[in-house]
C-alpha cells in the first residue's frame, strides 16, 4: 500500500474534521501530494494539495477558508482539516501523490468516507 487514507467519519454539520494519509514507497518519492472527493453520483473533484519540499499549497476555490492541508515530512503522512462541514461535503475522500502540480494524480489512496449528517 502507498497511500493509507485514514479519519474519515460520521460529522454533524458545521462541525470539523481531519484527515490523514501516510505515504510509502514510490508515493512517499513524489514531488506533491493531493486529496480529491467523489460525492455520490457525482465525478472526482479537487480538493487541495501541497509539495513536499517547501509546503507549497493549493486550494478549489470553492473549500478555500475551510480547509486546510498540511504535511510532516519526518513522518511522510500529509492532513486535510476541514471546518464548517456541510451535508455536501459528504463524500468519499481520496488522497493522492505525482509529479503533476497542482493535481498530483499518479498514485491514489484507497479512500476515506466522510458523511455530514444535518
Amino acid at each position: 500500500v502507498q497511500l493509507q487514507a485514514s479519519g474519515g467519519g460520521l460529522v454533524q454539520a458545521g462541525g470539523s474534521l481531519g484527515l490523514s494519509c501516510q505515504a510509502s514507497g514510490r508515493a512517499a518519492s513524489s514531488s506533491h501530494m493531493g486529496w480529491f472527493r467523489q460525492a455520490p453520483g457525482k465525478g472526482r473533484e479537487f480538493v487541495a494539495s501541497i509539495t513536499w519540499s517547501d509546503g507549497s499549497t493549493y486550494y478549489a476555490d470553492s473549500l478555500k477558508g475551510r480547509v486546510t492541508i498540511s504535511r510532516d515530512n519526518r513522518r511522510d503522512t500529509v492532513y486535510l482539516h476541514m471546518s464548517s462541514l456541510q451535508s455536501e461535503d459528504t463524500a468519499v475522500y481520496y488522497c493522492s501523490a505525482g509529479a503533476e502540480w497542482p493535481f498530483p494524480s499518479t498514485y491514489w489512496g484507497q479512500g476515506t468516507q466522510v458523511t455530514v449528517s444535518s
